[in-house]
């Protein structure tokens, strides 16, 4: 029987961990945090950020908006007002064709 990989999600994540997925300093992430009022990371006693699931989809959407569409944080917290939820589920088509085109080209590597 062969074995079977299973993905363990974490459910906190640390500031260094988000901005290397995103491959930005932590100092944008924590500007962000400033400028987004949507981005509200977890913190303890001593003020240490953790990130959920839902932090890294709306940071997510700020990456997408600033970094890939080239949107000025005015007008990113704009659009974010005027179209969250329409924003949310594209996001959410994107994030599902990312992960076929990864499995495709899994497959292919396979064969």
């Amino acid at each position: 029987m062969p074995y079977k990989e299973f993905n363990i999600e974490k459910v906190f994540y640390s500031i260094g961990e988000v901005a290397e997925k995103f491959d930005l300093p932590t100092s944008t992430l924590r500007y962000w945090e400033q400028e987004f009022s949507i981005l509200k990371p977890k913190r303890n006693r001593k003020g240490t950020r953790f990130y959920t699931k839902k932090d890294i989809e709306t940071l997510e959407l700020i990456f997408h908006l600033v970094k890939e569409r080239g949107m000025t944080l005015k007008g990113a917290k704009q659009k974010i007002r005027e179209n969250k939820d329409e924003l949310d589920s594209t996001q959410q088509v994107v994030r599902k064709l990312q992960h076929i085109r990864s499995l495709l080209v899994r497959i292919r590597e396979e064969m």
